[in-house]
């Protein structure tokens, strides 16, 4: 199974200088937020595949007109080819603006997922807008990591977090891809395949 992930940045290819064959071999798209609706749309149009995203903390327009044929799995744990993937869209609390939490509201909102989590026996993949505190964030307020993240990830090992938020253009020489335990955690910044 091919996942094409995505973030933050519309890639080129995938869009501007989009051809036939383009999106040919994905299986399925998580965005992990911060991405033009009309681009989602776009996407998911043109590969014919499901398209599951979070929001980010720009994606206040999400409210007025969604992305066309995609799911919003903010706050939701779902089964998508066998795949276990948990949805925790936003980041730290800034300026208090749409889709931006407390290191304790995100806590919450965890904490009301533990019962579905525990159901399922597990999750697959958690996928997040904001990346895990100490792995791939930076110091300022706004692209700091939640700590939250760090016992989810220790209790349920889900194969992959999947994140965005952090701009590679912010840390070009921050790796794309580190390792918390079982964990392979992945930033989608623009695009990224990950192969199961």
């Amino acid at each position: 199974m091919r996942l094409l992930l995505v973030s933050d940045e519309e890639d080129r290819y995938l869009w501007d200088f989009y051809r036939p064959g383009n999106l040919e071999g994905i299986d399925m798209i998580l965005s992990a937020g911060d991405l033009k609706a009309e681009y989602l749309s776009f996407l998911v149009t043109m590969s014919n595949k499901p398209l599951l995203y979070v929001h980010g903390n720009h994606d206040a327009e999400y409210d007025r007109s969604p992305p066309e044929g995609c799911e919003c799995i903010d706050d939701r744990l779902v089964t998508v080819n066998g795949l276990r993937i948990l949805g925790l869209g936003g980041c730290q609390c800034y300026n208090y603006g749409p889709y931006q939490y407390t290191e304790r509201e995100m806590e919450r909102r965890i904490r009301r997922l533990s019962w579905k989590l525990h159901r399922a026996g597990g999750v697959d993949i958690v996928l997040t807008h904001a990346p895990v505190r100490g792995y791939g964030d930076e110091e300022n307020v706004t692209h700091r990591g939640f700590e939250t993240f760090l016992p989810l990830l220790d209790r349920w090992e889900p194969r992959y977090l999947i994140h965005g938020h952090v701009h590679r253009r912010y840390q070009p020489r921050q790796k794309d891809v580190l390792q918390h335990g079982n964990t392979t955690i992945i930033n989608a910044n623009g695009k990224y395949y990950l192969d199961l």
